[in-house]
């Protein structure tokens, strides 16, 4: 069974159980899942002193999996990238390690487009806050509304835990110099860049020039779907993305 590396995205408070709880089962059919909290979030907060804007933890959480595929004796996978957390640290793992991974999807352009005017939540710390802050990820909030009151509660509890908020704003500081990002150009891996037509976070325009960037690359927009497309359409995502991994 081929293995698949699920890597989360970057909102506050997040975690991998949570982030993939809609789709891990559609996966587990057919694939060896792995889901690890990424730095900085859930589980891996302490001990990441030192990482400073996008790019170091890009390159940090790339490094952390794969020491994740050698402590499993996995020599090559396949990648889900969710967004600006799990989705660039795709991108740096297939820029430094092409050769331990297959195939990789990335969703909502991981990273590649602009960063957010403020940082989110933190900058007022509130439960209103933390759902109105989740509540843009999907198409459509009524749809959602058991869920979101519910990763409100978990996410603001787990957002507040110490060195939740320093990790989370040193991941958004403006960095002069430091690592170079990955050119997509010299990604030679197949991809699929998903994104949702409804996304409120990313305009799709983002997904369209890393699918063109990458010499390997494919580009599908999900219909009616927000920034969460496994959410949203989780049926779908587990389809879209299950039939260009196992291609």
């Amino acid at each position: 069974m081929p293995a698949l590396v699920l890597l989360h995205g970057g909102g506050p408070g997040v975690d991998a159980a949570s982030n993939w709880a809609s789709v891990r089962a559609g996966f587990d059919g057919e694939f060896r899942c792995l889901a690890p909290d990424l730095l900085g979030f859930g589980t891996q907060v302490a001990g990441t002193g030192g990482l400073v804007g996008p790019r170091a933890w890009a390159l940090a959480r790339a490094r952390q999996v794969l020491d994740l595929l050698d402590h499993h004796g996995l020599e090559r996978v396949h990648l889900v990238g969710n967004s600006a957390a799990g989705g660039a640290a795709a991108l740096a793992l297939l820029s430094v390690a092409p050769g331990r991974v297959g195939r990789a999807v990335l969703m909502g352009g991981a990273g590649t487009g602009p960063p957010p005017p403020a940082v989110p939540f933190y900058d007022n710390p509130t439960r209103t806050s933390m759902r109105a802050t989740l509540g843009r990820l999907v198409a459509d909030e009524s749809v959602h509304k058991g869920l979101l009151d519910e990763l409100t509660d978990l996410r603001l509890k787990q957002a507040l835990r110490p060195g939740a908020e320093s990790a989370f704003r040193s991941m958004f500081a403006d960095v002069v110099g430091g690592p170079p990002p990955p050119d997509p150009a010299k990604i030679t891996t197949p991809v699929l860049a998903l994104h949702g037509e409804r996304d409120r976070v990313q305009p799709v325009e983002v997904s369209e020039r890393l699918a063109e960037a990458l010499p390997h690359g494919r580009l599908h927009v999900v219909a009616g779907a927000g920034h969460w497309i496994h959410v949203d359409r989780p049926d779908e995502f587990v389809k879209v993305a299950g039939e260009f991994l196992s291609a």
